[in-house]
């Protein structure tokens, strides 16, 4: 079975709240999209208003990508002639093989939104697909909310899509644009359009009942030989059809073959790239690439994953580029505590001591409120400590933060330290964006005159939670913090009932853990 994935992450995921992608931006995840294999890529719509979108389509062809670029537009507006028409004007300027275009198929949007009949609306199809089909590759047809459509005019629904085909439409695209259909409903109405229209049949689908992932699969079991969505599921409302949960499941649990097993084991890395450049939050609960999607918590589960595999996870997460993570928190047991130390010391049992000892430490500190889900950092300090091979280098005599403020000016914070590393003394003062921020400028002063490598750490995200609200003022906060070298990045802890004191742990922790790094690199 051949099934094509059609990416439109450049243009129907650029339309999500929140996001802008620049022209660069653009290029550079159409460079992404096409080392992952996907068979075409949608840059945009290419009109006067749209300069980003209408600059592409030059700039992406001197790139020489393997997938065929779309340019994505309308069919012919109503009482135009197709040759005089600027939507269509504008997808045939376009330097595209291929032409995307949408059209109508919910006689509401017929009469109460363009304002045109019926009859008229189906010629504009047809004229449109056919003017396009003698200029550009391919042409796909979008049949905008068709699914809706269906449902209130079935027979004008169906006949919106024969005037595409009859024109000569490559694929014919059936739109979820609400993103309102079930399962059940979605069956019927593609297996009744799959009994009427003899061109290859692909889908569109939207997020707003959360089946758009479930559908689009389902789709292609049914027949579907064409697939629409964005990475990471991005766009408008509640996204659009996530390609890193649709790739993996079509290719591993379908066995349909769409792209290379290396390119399939790039996915995870393709998606992080995706939600960096778009600035985005990165669902770490993500299915197959999510941080979270091969992540074992519980005592009983990491015991029967590391018997076997395939006992707590559906696929081996190095198919998809992703990686097995054993939490340490208050429900793990000795097998997370060996899972954890089997790079660092596979000699060990899970009856030794230093285990046992590890395992104790832990869940003291858990009951302190110290979890480790996101702290790695300083999880593996601990167990370097514990083995006994690395001791800090260096020694804080003193630190102390001031904070002053005078009348309406803006308060003014500062941090003073004092290091010792055998006989050399360091004394540093910074000033920063409140109190911790002053802390972090004058620690990463003070070390980093004694280790220069520390220039090199960058301090990448900064969250406090409260432990116990009960205790109003004086209830114990937990500090994570997340710092970056430039080639990892490593998360460390901090619970106290002084913010300030919460802080400097965590601060601390990422120092030591750089130094640790640098150390074990030798």
């Amino acid at each position: 079975m051949n099934v094509q994935i059609y990416d439109t992450t450049l243009r129907d995921g650029n339309q999500a709240i929140g996001i802008g992608l620049s022209l660069r931006d653009k290029l550079e995840v159409a460079e992404k999209l096409d080392a992952l294999g996907v068979h075409y890529i949608e840059g945009g719509w290419p009109n006067p208003t749209n300069e980003i979108d209408s600059r592409f389509y030059p700039e992406v062809h001197k790139l020489n990508l393997k997938a065929k670029i779309a340019a994505f537009g309308s069919t012919k507006r109503p009482g135009t002639k197709i040759e005089d028409d600027p939507f269509i004007a504008d997808v045939v300027r376009a330097n595209a093989p291929v032409a995307t275009i949408f059209g109508k198929s919910w006689d509401l949007h017929v009469t109460d939104v363009i304002r045109c009949s019926l009859d008229e609306n189906l010629t504009m199809i047809s004229e449109s697909v056919a003017y396009l089909k003698a200029r550009k590759d391919e042409v796909v047809y979008d049949a905008e909310h068709f699914f809706d459509g269906y449902r209130a005019n079935p027979d004008y629904a169906i006949r919106s899509l024969l005037a595409a085909q009859e024109a000569g439409a490559d694929c014919i695209v059936l739109c979820d644009t609400n993103g309102g259909m079930l399962t059940g409903d979605f069956r019927r109405i593609f297996l009744d359009v799959q009994s009427k229209i003899t061109a290859p049949l692909g889908l569109h689908l939207h997020n707003d009942t959360g089946c758009a992932e479930a559908n689009s699969i389902y789709g292609v079991e049914l027949g579907a030989v064409h697939v629409q969505g964005t990475i990471n599921g991005l766009g408008e409302r509640c996204g659009n059809a996530n390609l890193c949960t649709i790739i993996p499941a079509l290719q591993l649990k379908l066995n349909i073959p769409l792209i290379t097993d290396e390119q399939l084991a790039s996915i995870t890395e393709t998606a992080i790239y995706v939600s960096d450049i778009a600035n985005t939050g990165f669902n770490i609960r993500a299915p197959y690439v999510g941080e979270a999607a091969f992540s074992h918590k519980a005592g009983a589960h990491v015991d029967g994953v590391r018997k076997v595999r395939r006992a707590f996870e559906h696929i081996q997460p190095e198919q998809v580029g992703n990686k097995r993570n054993f939490v340490i928190s208050d429900q793990a047991g000795s097998g997370t505590i060996l899972e954890k130390l089997k790079d660092i010391r596979p000699d060990l049992d899970k009856k030794d001591p230093i285990v046992q000892n590890l395992l104790a430490r832990i869940k003291d500190m858990e009951k302190d409120g110290y979890h480790f889900e996101a702290a790695d950092g300083s999880f593996q300090l601990i167990v370097h400590e514990e083995l006994g091979d690395f001791v800090q280098p260096f020694t804080i005599k003193s630190f102390r933060v001031i904070e002053e403020k005078h009348d309406t000016n803006p308060p003014v914070s500062e941090a003073t330290i004092k290091v010792f590393d055998g006989d050399l003394e360091v004394f540093t003062a910074a000033e920063g964006d409140g109190p911790v921020d002053a802390l972090s400028n004058a620690l990463y002063k003070a070390v980093g005159a004694i280790y220069p490598v520390m220039k090199e750490v960058r301090l990448e995200d900064f969250k406090v939670r409260v432990l116990e609200g009960s205790q109003g003022t004086a209830a114990k906060v937990r500090v994570l913090i997340e710092s970056s070298d430039g080639f990892e990045r490593w998360g460390t802890i901090g619970v106290s009932t002084n913010i300030i004191e919460a802080s400097w742990i965590a601060l601390l922790d990422s120092i030591k853990y750089k130094l640790l790094k640098e150390q074990m690199r030798g």
